[in-house]
């Protein structure tokens, strides 16, 4: 090897070393972002990877359903669920989480139930959102409540401290946003793709 083409290797080598180097400082000071960041500080890319509980304890009030961990919520909708919960069991109230944070693996194998369940995608697609990423139970801020009676009290009472209902045909889906309590709920769509 020359001595002009050792020259250009080890410039390219020192350039490499530096941008890879500058990238990693910046990634670890928190100024460089390599993936889609829709809220900035908020590792989407992991929790829409982190699954939910497969299942749980029976809901003590109502057999049918679950009452899973609140495993994969983000801290400030697991600290809301929490105040909700308490809130709810100070009223005699008791909340069953029966479904809450799902992967999008998860969410996916959902929504291919639900068309075997009802028989076409668009069928399908008034229960569980297809593709997985548009899911508010993939990004950590939705949950299920069960039994009904349960889901009725938090759709009055839930708004307080920041849990809507969303959908008008699932009376059980409530999503998290710390801008409820003052702004309260917006209108309730038809469905999860709105039709």
């Amino acid at each position: 090897m020359s001595k002009t083409s050792r020259r250009v290797v080890f410039g390219a080598l020192l350039i490499v070393t530096l941008v890879v180097s500058t990238g990693a400082a910046l990634g670890y000071l928190g100024r460089l972002t390599l993936v889609f960041d829709r809220h900035p500080g908020k590792p989407l890319a992991i929790i829409e990877e982190v699954p939910g509980p497969l299942d749980g304890p029976k809901c003590a009030i109502d057999a049918r359903y679950l009452d899973e961990a609140p495993t994969g919520l983000r801290p400030e909708v697991l600290q809301a669920w929490k105040s909700l919960r308490a809130k709810a069991s100070e009223r005699g109230v008791q909340l069953c989480l029966n479904d809450g944070k799902r992967s999008r693996q998860q969410q996916q194998k959902e929504f291919d139930e639900a068309v075997q369940k009802f028989g076409t995608k668009e069928l399908a697609s008034r229960y569980v959102l297809n593709p997985p990423d548009r899911s508010m139970h993939v990004i950590g801020f939705a949950v299920d409540i069960q039994p009904i009676e349960s889901a009725q009290w938090v759709e009055k009472n839930g708004s307080t401290l920041g849990w809507c209902r969303r959908y008008e045909n699932e009376q059980w889906h409530f999503e998290y946003n710390a801008r409820y309590p003052t702004g309260g709920c917006p209108p309730l769509e038809k469905s999860a793709t709105g039709s």
